[in-house]
């Protein structure tokens, strides 16, 4: 399937070109992988939210959405058809500019991350040889949007909520750092597809013995934390902020903060994926034959979204079991235990990688 859709997209980017002039061509090429990206943007975020309302449901005994269309599947398309028709309703005393600039940044910032994801072998929209610097970088860029919706707001509450996010992002992304470092210490490139490629027969997480797998739990602890989700949900936590940094928010420009937080949980469970599990390479067990055989029939896209589904399951089950930290418990927790152990494991990695005794 991967090899019939990779000699599709040469056979149109070979007619366009034949057709068209350079320029219009690439263009066109640009605006439907655009497009595309965009599509799978809507369609992932309204999967996940009917995804956590279902898992959420589960987990409190209940049944979930059930009404609109079977099982529900439908309740999620509805709402956004609301969102999309509501109002925006003006507000007073407020930096407009700022103000409607801010959702469009962090819409934004998880656009250009989404797309640099592996989504399958071949399936690629941007693959730099700094791949993983290019995410970290471009990540970054959402707390910009957050810290500029709560002081625009003119409201306290939004306030409080963007320093509260900015605080917890910028701590906990020095971890979500260190985590990936090890990795590229271990595999001695930043390029995604090429981390893909360098666990086609075992996957970083069993390659890199302890270290790898300690560094996978920090980053998914600290990209859990990044995500601004229960719990470590203080930006917006109810019973003290309303709706923290976007409380002023109504209408599409709040739809914007929602779909991206939903996406970025789609985002760090895809980035771990793709590090520590082997994006879409199947599961291989050295000398297993047959059984890797079999592996290999299932499509690439499947074991990625499989792998990614699996984390984002992860995710809602520590949201739905955990009560909320308090903001001191929040920091410390970075900044006194995950810190200090990220930093001690880049150390037993880089003596793993020197002596050789990774597999």
């Amino acid at each position: 399937m991967n090899l019939e859709l990779r000699t599709l997209m040469q056979l149109i980017d070979e007619g366009l070109r034949a057709n068209l002039p350079k320029f219009w061509a690439v263009a066109i090429e640009c605006l439907s992988v655009g497009l595309a990206l965009l599509a799978g943007y809507a369609v992932l975020a309204m999967l996940l939210i009917y995804v956590e309302r279902k898992v959420c449901a589960w987990f409190q005994v209940r049944i979930g959405p059930n009404r609109v269309g079977p099982f529900g599947i439908f309740q999620t398309v509805a709402d956004t058809l609301k969102m999309l028709l509501k109002e925006v309703i003006p507000i007073n005393h407020v930096d407009r500019f700022l103000f409607y600039t801010a959702p469009f940044v962090v819409i934004a910032a998880s656009m250009l991350t989404f797309a640099a994801l592996p989504f399958a072998k071949g399936i690629q929209a941007i693959d730099f040889n700094i791949g993983v610097f290019y995410i970290m970088a471009i990540s970054s860029i959402s707390i910009l949007g957050i810290l500029l919706a709560g002081w625009s707001s003119n409201n306290k509450f939004s306030m409080i909520g963007a320093m509260r996010s900015g605080a917890q992002m910028i701590s906990y992304e020095l971890s979500v750092g260190l985590s990936l470092l090890a990795i590229v210490m271990l595999s001695g490139t930043m390029q995604l597809s090429t981390l893909v490629e360098q666990q086609a027969d075992l996957w970083f997480i069993f390659q890199g013995h302890v270290p790898a797998f300690i560094a996978f739990v920090i980053y998914l602890i600290a990209g859990h934390a990044e995500t601004n989700r229960g719990p470590f949900d203080l930006p917006e936590a109810e019973s003290e902020l309303t709706a923290g940094f976007h409380t002023e928010y109504s209408g599409i420009h709040f739809g914007f903060f929602y779909l991206a937080e939903y996406l970025n949980m789609f985002i760090i469970a895809g980035i771990a994926a793709t590090v520590f599990l082997g994006g879409w390479q199947p599961l291989h067990i050295p000398g297993l034959d047959g059984f890797n055989y079999v592996m290999d029939f299932i499509p690439s896209f499947i074991w990625f979204l499989a792998k990614v589904f699996f984390l984002i399951f992860l995710s809602l089950w520590v949201r739905w079991t955990f009560p909320r930290l308090r903001i001191d418990q929040l920091l410390h927790l970075e900044w006194k235990y995950l810190m200090p152990l990220s930093l001690l494991n880049i150390l037993i990695m880089a003596v793993l990688v020197v002596m050789g005794w990774h597999f």
